[in-house]
């Protein structure tokens, strides 16, 4: 975090305006999503004059785009929204209105003022493992390059057991949303089979989704199984079995009495 800001203040000030842009993007990117020590960092007026250097006509600012200059003034603004509690944020940009480089205050589109960013949850492996980010910190503090060659593989391999879990979380979501979109659906086509109003097309429909259902079952029990350590998402999960276990069975019962 306090390296970062100041590469990016770098690309920033690009006089290329599409690799200054890039570096804008980026850098909402990890206000989004780097938590609460990167927040402090560009909270700072160390890096925050960085930023009024590219609107400043004492600096870059006589040959800075119109557009990367747009783009400064909104995501300045924008921290003002989304935090306010950071005073020198608030004065910096109260500066650019006095000394008239920020005109009046730019129109966000709703989708832009978004809530406060959540620091990074707590279970990330670089928490919750004391033992690795102890010898981690311990190789990172050392100055021979074997001690320093050790200590990118554990990054590595602490990153790839983060993607991992990431991986398994998303997999869950998703299995589970689908599950309960195909059963609220075949819920619908079973009262209009009841009825006998339902189509060829949505027959063929029904059936397709029916033998969906069967192959998301097994799915559910290997979700379960990988989730023995964690109480709530296994609740989702058997939740949701006993959903499709119910679905099916009416599907048996409705399609055999006809």
């Amino acid at each position: 975090p306090s390296l970062a800001p100041r590469l990016l203040a770098h690309k920033i000030q690009s006089p290329q305006e599409m690799e200054a842009l890039h570096a804008l993007t980026v850098l909402e990117t990890c206000v989004n999503n780097c938590g609460e020590r990167f927040h402090s960092e560009i909270a700072k007026f160390r890096f925050l004059n960085e930023l009024i250097k590219v609107l400043s006509p004492k600096y870059h600012g006589a040959w800075s785009s119109e557009k990367v200059k747009s783009r400064v003034t909104e995501i300045i603004f924008s921290w003002t929204v989304w935090f306010p509690q950071e005073v020198k944020i608030r004065d910096a940009y109260q500066m650019l209105k006095k000394q008239g480089i920020v005109k009046e205050d730019p129109k966000l589109p709703e989708d832009k003022i978004l809530p406060p960013p959540s620091p990074r949850p707590q279970n990330s492996i670089f928490d919750t493992d004391e033992e690795k980010s102890k010898l981690l910190a311990r190789l990172l503090k050392s100055n021979h390059s074997e001690d320093l060659q050790a200590a990118n593989r554990l990054i590595k391999s602490m990153i790839k057991e983060e993607q991992e879990k990431s991986a398994k979380v998303s997999r869950r979501a998703n299995t589970i949303s689908e599950v309960s979109e195909s059963v609220k659906l075949m819920g619908e086509l079973l009262d209009s089979y009841r009825r006998q109003e339902l189509s060829q097309s949505d027959r063929d429909t029904l059936q397709n989704l029916f033998e969906r259902c069967e192959k998301l079952r097994p799915l559910l029990f290997r979700l379960a199984s990988e989730t023995v350590d964690d109480d709530e998402a296994l609740a989702e999960i058997l939740q949701a079995n006993d959903k499709l276990t119910q679905a099916l069975g009416q599907y048996k019962q409705v399609v055999a009495a006809h």
